[in-house]
């Protein structure tokens, strides 16, 4: 303490529980704005990627399918997530390997732009996908 004084600088414990306790002489007002400075540059340099959903049915017809099939191409293009997703209505949801085909048919159309992050999977009446862009590494 008495050296910290003298250097007018702060005695900060590191480590309390250690044996011995850990402490170190420091600025901690300084430390504290160093910081806070990395935070503020790390929260610039993070890049939040939203999700976009493309719904589909299991009985989809070709052109309506190639207009899903653009939007989620420009979606990827963007670098956004796309969550490709069927409704199963009625009695549809006897005929889940249909979906499953639809599903399946959109990720082979997206291959060359996206990656399957998650493969067609069940959750109540729905059916999801998940693709991500394809990122290329420098």
């Amino acid at each position: 303490m008495r050296i910290a004084e003298d250097a007018n600088l702060d005695l900060v414990l590191v480590a309390p529980k250690a044996k011995p306790p850990v402490a170190r002489i420091m600025d901690y007002g300084k430390y504290r704005f160093e910081l806070q400075k990395k935070q503020r540059e790390a929260r610039k340099k993070q890049k939040v990627v939203s999700v976009k959903e493309v719904r589909l049915s299991p009985t989809i017809d070709t052109n309506d399918f190639n207009f899903k099939l653009k939007n989620a191409k420009k979606f990827l293009a963007k670098g956004e997530k796309v969550r490709v997703s069927i409704r199963f209505k009625g009695r549809a949801i006897t005929h889940k390997d249909i979906g499953r085909e639809v599903l399946n048919r959109m990720a082979k159309e997206t291959a060359d732009v996206a990656t399957i992050e998650q493969r067609p999977k069940m959750d109540g009446r729905s059916m999801f996908l998940m693709l991500a862009p394809i990122t290329e590494k420098k």
